[in-house]
């Protein structure tokens, strides 16, 4: 069904925004799919923009709460919308339209409303070694395997940085596709010759900054 022919009424739509104003961040996106399109949509800045109108994506939160009709929640990268974000959606009936509510928060909201992770068990050859999680200053993606490294030892693990990222605490911060962060090892913020941002952590050791979770880094470090 094509979006101008629903009955739908902004002002309809624009209720759910005044109700939800009053619980939600000032950092979120709401937005309303109905019928595989976009109906209602209002932005915060640190967000993608939609457009009233525009298809919902097959692989997106709103496609699965419209198949499933449940509450569904994301942590996604940079892959599907150029930045990464942090959503949950709700299965509504606007005007007995079958819909979805979508809430979109920056991807540090997840590490805020789940248990976090106390310690990490890395591996060493034949050896396991439970590290407390204060003590790791970063965490890294390599060659499909996931290391994190504690006063300049290295340790694999079997969690992704996907899953880390919605069980770490808030202050591990992903810069990059590639690495997750303690900022509490963080010496010092640069640009390189070429203007993009690096940390160098205490330790020495200096890490991109992806411009997907740039937006992310200075919302934290309020820089």
């Amino acid at each position: 069904m094509k979006v101008e022919n629903l009955l739908v009424k902004r002002e309809e739509l624009e209720q759910f925004k005044m109700i939800l104003e009053d619980w939600i961040p000032k950092d979120a996106s709401i937005a309303i799919a109905i019928a595989g399109n976009y109906v209602f949509y209002s932005p915060s800045t640190a967000h993608f923009h939609l457009k009233i109108g525009e298809s919902v994506h097959p692989q997106s939160i709103a496609a699965r709460v419209l198949s499933t009709r449940k509450k569904t929640e994301i942590l996604s990268d940079d892959s599907l919308f150029g930045t990464p974000y942090y959503a949950v959606g709700y299965p509504i009936s606007v005007n007995q339209e079958e819909a979805a509510l979508i809430i979109v928060l920056p991807s540090t909201y997840s590490s805020e409303i789940q248990e976090s992770y106390k310690f990490l068990t890395g591996r060493q050859e034949d050896d396991w070694t439970p590290i407390p999680i204060e003590q790791i200053s970063h965490i890294e993606s390599l060659q499909k395997r996931t290391w994190f490294y504690c006063n300049e030892e290295k340790f694999k693990t079997p969690i992704t940085l996907k899953e880390l990222q919605t069980k770490l605490p808030s202050c591990f911060l992903r810069i990059h596709r590639s690495y997750i962060i303690n900022i509490y090892f963080i010496k010092r913020i640069a640009k390189d010759l070429t203007s993009n941002y690096i940390i160098e952590l205490k330790n020495g050791v200096e890490l991109p900054v992806s411009q997907s979770y740039l937006g992310d880094l200075r919302s934290v470090l309020e820089f």
